[in-house]
């Protein structure tokens, strides 16, 4: 079985100010976009992982990459690195979706072993290596393979959707 991804993320933004005998335009454009082909050395993904999932009030989870996750055909997912990462959280939350620092066993190559990041409503959170990156992001079965998830409140559920794409070797 083969997997073909591509991933990207894109920036425009035109700055204009109105001078004295004429408007200045600063027009800004950046993006990045990965390739990767079948494999799983540089510029290669064999693994992916998708779904949209939902958190109780004031729960969390632990998504362990490394032998728990299923993929699209019920296969069990081991990834050995992590080459894209897109969390969205539903623009119809109430609550935030916070991102990292499991209690144990964390997924520490991302965002070190206690940092998070909040994902507003409607807010993304987007992570790619460089095709020239055989590493990417490391994950150590048993010992750093769980990347946390949490609703950051009370009284509502979040709703998240997730994609992980990866090597297993």
């Amino acid at each position: 079985m083969g997997l073909v991804s591509s991933l990207s993320v894109a920036a425009t933004a035109d700055l204009t100010s109105a001078l004295d005998l004429a408007t200045g335009t600063v027009p800004l454009q950046v993006r990045h976009a990965v390739n990767l082909s079948s494999g799983t050395g540089a510029g290669q993904a064999d693994k992916v992982f998708s779904d949209r999932r939902t958190l109780a009030a004031s729960a969390t989870e632990d998504l362990d990459l490394a032998g728990v996750l299923l993929d699209a055909f019920g296969a069990a997912i081991t990834f050995a690195r992590i080459k894209g990462l897109i969390i969205k959280a539903a623009v119809g939350n109430t609550n935030n979706v916070v991102v990292g620092a499991a209690a144990t066993n964390t997924w520490a190559t991302l965002l070190g072993a206690t940092h998070t990041i909040t994902l507003r409503p409607g807010a993304a959170l987007c992570v790619m290596a460089d095709a020239t990156d055989a590493t990417g992001y490391a994950v150590t079965a048993g010992s750093g393979d769980l990347l946390k998830v949490a609703n950051s409140g009370a009284g509502t559920s979040v709703t998240y959707d997730i994609v992980l794409i990866g090597a297993s070797a």
